[in-house]
Formats: C-alpha cells, sequence, structure tokens
C-alpha cells in the first residue's frame, strides 16, 4: 500500500472501484429505507446508520467535481458547468418526480391524495421538479419533496455545484484545508444539536442538510487537491465491505452524536482515497460500472414505490419474518425498474440534451 496519489490523477484515469462504491451505497440506502418502515427505531435497525450513505455520496462528488474541473472550469465556465451538471443530474430529478406524482395520486391504500387535492399535488411536483423545496404532507415527516424524499440530497447537491463553480475551485489548498476546518465544527455542532446527523431532508431540519454537504464535498475536494490518493490491493469487494461496516454500526441516541462525526470527517475521505487507488479488470470492473452506472437512477426512483408500500403495511402489518422475505426480493425488483428507466429514459434523455447543447 502506497501513496501515490499525483501519478494517478496525472493519468486521468476512471475511477471503477468508486463507481462501484457508489452503487453499494445506494443499495445500503434503499435496504435502509426499507428498514424504517420495518424497525422505526434505529436501535432496532440492524443498517441504523444507513442515511451517512448520502454523506458518503456528497464526498465522492467531491472528488469527482474536483478531479473532472479544476482544470476546466476556468475554460467552460460557470454557465456550460451548470449546463453540464444539469444533463447529468435533472432528467432523474423529473423523471422522480413525475413516478412520485403518479404513485401519490393513484396510491390504492392512501387517501392523501383526496386530503391535500390535485392543486397541492401540482405544486409538489413542480417542487420537485424545480428543486424548491415545499414541505407539506405532515402525515409523512414534512419532507422537503413528499413525492421523491431523496430528491432533497440533490437539492443541496446542486448548491454545493454552484458554489464550486464561483468560489470553492478558486481556493488554494490551504484555504480549502482552512474551510473544511470550519465545515468538521460545523458537523461536529450539528450532530450535537441534533442528536445524530441524518438531517436536512425535512423542513424541520433544512439547515442540517447544507452543513453536511458542505463538510463532505469539500472532504473529498481535498483527497483530489492534497493528492491523497492511496494505492493499494484490496480489491472491490473487501472495500465494500470496509463501506458497509459504517452503516452497519449499531446506532444508539447516546453514541450517535459522536459516532457519525467520526465516521464522516475521518473514514469517509479514507475510503475515498483507498477506493481511488485501486485498479481493477474483468468482472470486478464490469460490476463495478454496472453498480455505479444503476446507481443514481437507483437512488432516485425508488422512493414513490416505497411510499406505496408504506401506505400497504399501515393497513396490513407485517412480521419481521416476513419483512426479511421481502426486503431482499423488492430492493432486487427496484434494482430491476431502475433500470428500465435507465435505459428507456434517462440515458436517451441525456444523449438528446447532450447532442442540443452541442
Amino acid at each position: 500500500m502506497s501513496f501515490t496519489g499525483t501519478e494517478l490523477l496525472n493519468t486521468k484515469k476512471h475511477f471503477e472501484t468508486l463507481d462501484g462504491l457508489r452503487g453499494i451505497a445506494a443499495i445500503a440506502v434503499v435496504v435502509f429505507h426499507f428498514m424504517e418502515f420495518a424497525a422505526p427505531k434505529y436501535e432496532d435497525s440492524f443498517i441504523g446508520h444507513g442515511y451517512l450513505a448520502v454523506d458518503f455520496f456528497f464526498c465522492l462528488s467531491g472528488f469527482v467535481i474536483a478531479y473532472a474541473y479544476d482544470q476546466k472550469i476556468k475554460r467552460i465556465g460557470f454557465g456550460r458547468f451548470l449546463k453540464l451538471r444539469l444533463i447529468r443530474l435533472h432528467p432523474l430529478v423529473v423523471i422522480g418526480s413525475v413516478i412520485g406524482l403518479v404513485a401519490f395520486v393513484f396510491d390504492p391504500y392512501s387517501n392523501l391524495y383526496h386530503q391535500y387535492g390535485l392543486k397541492n399535488a401540482i405544486l409538489m411536483f413542480i417542487s420537485g421538479s424545480t428543486l424548491i423545496p415545499y414541505p407539506l404532507v405532515q402525515e409523512r415527516y414534512f419532507n422537503l419533496f413528499h413525492l421523491n424524499p431523496p430528491t432533497w440530497s440533490l437539492f443541496w447537491e446542486y448548491i454545493a455545484n454552484i458554489f464550486y463553480a464561483l468560489l470553492f475551485y478558486r481556493l488554494k489548498r490551504y484555504g480549502l484545508l482552512l474551510l473544511i476546518i470550519a465545515a468538521a465544527f460545523l458537523l461536529c455542532y450539528e450532530s450535537y444539536k441534533s442528536g445524530y446527523i441524518g438531517v436536512g431532508w425535512s423542513g424541520d431540519n433544512f439547515w442540517g442538510g447544507g452543513i453536511r454537504v458542505l463538510y463532505s464535498f469539500l472532504s473529498g475536494m481535498c483527497v483530489y487537491r492534497f493528492k491523497w490518493i492511496i494505492r493499494n490491493r484490496l480489491g472491490f469487494a473487501f472495500i465494500s465491505i470496509l463501506l458497509l461496516a459504517s452503516f452497519l454500526v449499531p446506532y444508539t441516541k447516546e453514541t450517535a452524536p459522536f459516532v457519525d462525526p467520526l465516521i464522516v470527517i475521518l473514514y469517509f475521505p479514507l475510503i475515498v482515497a483507498l477506493g481511488a487507488g485501486i485498479s481493477l479488470e474483468g468482472t470486478s470492473k464490469k460490476v463495478c460500472e454496472f453498480s455505479g452506472a444503476i446507481s443514481y437512477p437507483l437512488y432516485m426512483v425508488h422512493y414513490p414505490i416505497l411510499w406505496i408500500f408504506l401506505s400497504y403495511l399501515e393497513k396490513h402489518p407485517l412480521s419481521m419474518d416476513q419483512m426479511w422475505i421481502v426486503i431482499p426480493i423488492g430492493t432486487l425488483l427496484l434494482i430491476v425498474f431502475a433500470y428500465i428507466i435507465m435505459i428507456g429514459l434517462d440515458i436517451p434523455l441525456r444523449k438528446y440534451l447532450r447532442r442540443k447543447m452541442g
């Protein structure tokens, strides 16, 4: 194991292992959301820290954006950068909102649509499609974007991208380091205040999302800027286990305020540094390519289906033994659904938009 960040970064390689880890984290999010229904108290969930997958996404994003754009952001400019990010991210934002609207209106086990009406349904759709927060549905925890709750992290991802293009890329390495130290203190404070850092998704904890993305995005940038890439032969399977371990740490209210910041501040940047230092070939490379490709579609289309499942559970509760059967089968079916959306809608839309952009 050795530090060879400069050598690896100078090759402008593609980091397949990081793609694969993104897919592992997306699957962990789906399982975590299933378990929220099966065991609402995180203490009773085997994946009680699954919400930290979002912080890992933010850290990955900071690394990848800095790697891809630090050397060319001045040349392409703010407008083109933003268009490129919109083409990459926004089709699934809209697709997720459409799926969420359909699920909301036609949910056979819930009367929420009749309770809130067509006007609010349309407003929630506009909110989700334009990333303008609209926390409305009290019965569903005041999610910023009820039709597709994971959209909250895309809201903060866009904010981070805007700050990157306007400010972050201009920072020298030690200016970046000073900013990330301040962000780490803010993250620790948020964790102490809220009892954990699983915040940012609701009208009740909105600003916590900004604190989460600020630290994690900057930490990913630091891994790139300081060349903290650790060349190693751990392999994709082992590094995946290391990542999963952070989500499987037993959750307690007493330890979460301290465990969460430790994982996000120290452990996730290390995982990114290790993952970026792994070279793959053969089957492992193909697995990572698929895992990375499916990760974002899976993240962005799974929750509207889970809303219907939650409505079903409220009328027809399942035992934990039954949930142990439902969760793996449901996760697999959602991966298939995400793949269909990716092939049938997301990829064609992005290709069309890139052609229009020239």
